[in-house]
Order: C-alpha cells, then structure tokens, then sequence
C-alpha cells in the first residue's frame, strides 16, 4: 500500500495515522519516544504492509507486469492501488478526495517538529503537488511513476509502467477492488482491537 491506502485505512485518530505516514521513515524499533497511538499507527502500517505483500490478489497483481520492472512492482503496484482508491474514493469515504487530502496536509505541517527528517523533507513536495488528489487521474499517476523513475535514476523504469496500467486497465481495478474489501477488514480489526484495548 503507498501513502493514500495507509492514511485512509488509519481511520479516525490523528496520531495513528501519523504514525502509519512515518513507518517508512524509521527503522527497526527505534520509535519509543513517541506516544502510544503513534507506535501503534507504525505498526498498524508494518502489519498492512505484512499482510498486502503475502496476498495472492497483489502477488497476481506484480505478475500481470512485465518482468523489466523486477523488484519495483511491488511499488508499482502500490502505486496503482493508490489511483483506484483515488479514483473511487466516493464509494470509500464521506468526505471528498480534495479535502481529505488537504486536512492531512495540514495535520502533517502542524506535527511537523516531531516527525522525522526523511518525513519532514517529503511534506513540501507532497502538499506543493498535492500527491493524495494528483494519483486520481492517469496523467497524475503517470507524472508520479516518471518521479519515482528519476529518483531511482533510471533502475526503475517505472514510468513506463503507466502503459501496463492502460493496457490492463480493467483487471488492474478488478483486482484491487477484490483486494481492498480485505485489507478494509482487516485494518478494521486492527482498529477495534487496539480501541478495545485502550478502553479497558
């Protein structure tokens, strides 16, 4: 799951989805020193990851790629995800895909001091360019895979991956559409446990 898929499925509590936009900024275990809703949302995001990477409908996802991509598609196929959410996000959620993505903007800049460095260095470029809303249309996600492309100084080859996103456009929905029911119950679960926990 990229950044959309961990921030939704975070639910409500501010802290937990900090904690879910962090994870892969940190490694190990080296995330004590925040409070008890942000450890949880790091390892509410260690966990999703767990489980979206050993599932058979993603796995058959990276296998609909061309074998050029090798060891990016699984972030190619995050990324695709990202655009159906995006692209769907009325039948997801109340509120809209703009102002979602705004209001996580904004609570991002404002714990900004407690976030660290790798996260405080992606939140101009993510707010500027307004990623969450930009993975919507195909030139939005076509410009974020040519990104990541030049980040990855050309290892990637992911922006070429948007032809496999056109060419399979249908399948590629099909299959996140399966997968997604899943991993929304799941984190629901997730969710409810830790809630159950706290309210003892």
């Amino acid at each position: 799951m990229n950044f959309l898929a961990h921030l939704y499925l975070a639910g409500s509590n501010k802290e937990i989805i900090i904690g879910n936009f962090i994870a892969d900024t940190i490694k190990g275990n080296k995330f004590d020193h925040f409070s008890k809703d942000i450890q949880f949302g790091i390892k509410m995001h260690r966990r999703i990851d767990t489980f979206t990477d050993s599932h058979p409908i993603f796995r058959q996802s990276k296998r609909r790629l061309d074998d050029k991509y090798r060891l990016y598609k699984g972030v190619i196929i995050d990324l695709i995800y990202d655009h159906f959410l995006a692209k769907n996000w009325s039948q997801y959620a109340d509120t809209s895909l703009f102002d979602f993505s705004q209001e996580v903007y904004q609570l991002l800049e404002k714990n900004y001091a407690i976030l660290p460095e790798k996260a405080q260095y992606l939140i101009p470029y993510m707010s500027k360019q307004n990623w969450l809303y930009k993975y919507k249309s195909l030139q939005g996600i076509g410009e974020v895979m040519h990104d990541m492309n030049i980040r990855t100084q050309g290892r990637s080859k992911m922006n070429e991956a948007i032809v496999d996103l056109k060419d399979n456009y249908a399948i590629f929905e099909k299959d996140f559409t399966c997968f997604f029911k899943e991993i929304e119950n799941y984190s629901s679960t997730y969710l409810k446990n830790h809630d159950c926990k706290n309210n003892k």
